[in-house]
């Protein structure tokens, strides 16, 4: 437990976003009439918890797999995670997605991927993988968890800019914690 705990402390140290890139998402959101994600297993749940606090922020998000989900087209945005990038349903949403007119940001660790190749724009999250670290963080890991990070500090820059206070995300939470049972 303390070799996975030092790991990942040491990979999330050296994590750096490019602020051009960070910006053009942020004003991305801002633009977009819905923004939609798409992953698979626990990069989508990943996705998920991103979506709920965008919707927190205000921003009209949606799911993809969830049966409300609309349509996706012209002048929406397309959050698409996926480590290796070449998930086969992340990568067709993506596709579909930009034949319909919809921006698509791919958040992926590999800059060379299907996905990112056909996004507008590539979000890279450093993320080791392999034989070396199998045994201490298997499988995607080190990415889910490192995205889990990435999307947390850019829900507080977005709710620094806009002067948002954990108050007015509240007033959009779920009233499930206010039932008692």
């Amino acid at each position: 437990m303390d070799r996975f705990i030092g790991f990942m402390i040491e990979n999330f140290r050296s994590l750096s976003f490019d602020r051009t890139t960070i910006n053009e998402m942020i004003e991305s959101f801002d633009k977009s009439g819905s923004i939609f994600v798409v992953g698979i297993g626990r990069s989508g749940l990943v996705a998920r918890s991103f979506a709920m606090r965008l919707m927190h922020l205000g921003y009209s998000t949606f799911v993809f797999g969830e049966t409300i989900t609309p349509r996706i087209g012209k002048g929406d945005l397309l959050l698409a995670i996926s480590g290796s990038g070449e998930t086969g349903y992340v990568v067709a949403i993506a596709k579909k997605a930009k034949e319909l007119g919809a921006k698509v940001i791919a958040i992926t660790s590999s800059q060379n991927s299907t996905l990112a190749r056909l996004s507008d724009l590539t979000v890279p999250i450093k993320s080791k993988f392999g034989k070396e670290i199998a045994n201490i963080a298997p499988l995607g890991t080190v990415f889910e968890l490192t995205s889990m990070l990435f999307f947390d500090s850019l829900i507080a820059e977005i709710m620094e800019r806009k002067k948002l206070r954990e108050e007015d995300l509240a007033k959009r939470h779920s009233i499930e914690n206010e039932v008692i049972v």
